[in-house]
């Protein structure tokens, strides 16, 4: 009787804000039995060609992804792509121009944490990213690293989190634009992550023609499971989850091997993009 495969769609490498390289990553996900993930770096696809390599060697299928940043009603949005052509035109133009503006935005945190009396440099940041697209996640783990902090937490908590004294807002699309560069490059789009969203939010990321919605999730409660999964019923969307492993000082390393997409939304997904 053939095994019910195991599928993660939702997970991070060195190349946005994750612990482990794509070989590091795919060893861990075959240890745990883990037959088909989506790598969805933010604002990258850097590592998603080595990604598939390895994968191939390794027997376990890298479905190409990403994670965008959109805005709505003033809040941040993260949207997931998958199936994506990674050698798209317009989705590499995109994403050359969202790593550039992370960059700046993290030189601004830099400066307010420096205005704190906090000793950190972008240099300092500069060794935790290696070359990734940097984001808040890379400064928690620099300033963990330079004792500033105790745990990625409290570097969120006290500084880095919305409206916290180092908080920077980041630039984002308009939710049709992001979809539109996810469906340009020929993939689905999903909402990554929703329990803390309104539902006003949903309708209108629903409205401007999402594909999915990620329902498993680890911060999403059983009773948030259900919940999203009648909303993808009543609106005939498709159902995505996933791990959002990242590893290292993040302390999720629970997570991988424990949130599961059920192979029929996969197969679902399969469908709709007529493969």
């Amino acid at each position: 009787m053939k095994q019910v495969p195991r599928i993660d769609f939702h997970m991070h490498t060195t190349y946005s804000d994750g612990h482990f390289t794509p070989f590091e990553l795919i060893k861990k996900v075959r240890e745990h039995n883990i037959d088909i993930i989506s790598i969805t770096d933010h604002d990258s696809v850097n590592g998603l060609e080595e990604a598939i390599g390895i994968g191939k060697d390794l027997g376990v299928e890298v479905i190409p992804g990403v994670e965008l940043s959109t805005d709505v009603e003033d809040v941040e949005v993260h949207l997931l792509g998958y199936f994506i052509d990674i050698n798209n035109s317009e989705l590499k133009k995109y994403l050359s121009f969202f790593r550039d503006e992370r960059y700046h935005r993290a030189l601004r945190i830099v400066k307010k944490l420096n205005a704190l009396d906090l000793d950190i440099s972008i240099d300092d940041v500069h060794e935790v990213t290696n070359s990734s697209a940097i984001g808040r996640p890379h400064i928690a783990i620099a300033m963990i690293r330079k004792g500033i902090v105790n745990d990625y937490y409290e570097a969120f908590q006290k500084y880095l989190r919305d409206g916290a004294p180092a908080y920077e807002r980041k630039i984002h699309v308009s939710p049709q634009s992001a979809l539109k560069i996810i469906g340009d490059a020929g993939g689905l789009s999903f909402i990554a992550h929703p329990g803390h969203l309104k539902e006003s939010i949903l309708m209108t990321l629903i409205n401007s023609g999402i594909d999915g919605i990620e329902v498993i999730h680890p911060s999403h409660n059983s009773y948030q499971r259900k919940f999203y999964r009648g909303i993808v019923s009543q609106y005939c969307l498709l159902e995505s989850g996933g791990s959002d492993f990242h590893g290292g000082e993040k302390g999720d390393d629970d997570n991988l091997g424990r949130h599961w997409l059920d192979p029929k939304y996969y197969k679902e997904m399969i469908q709709m993009l007529g493969k």
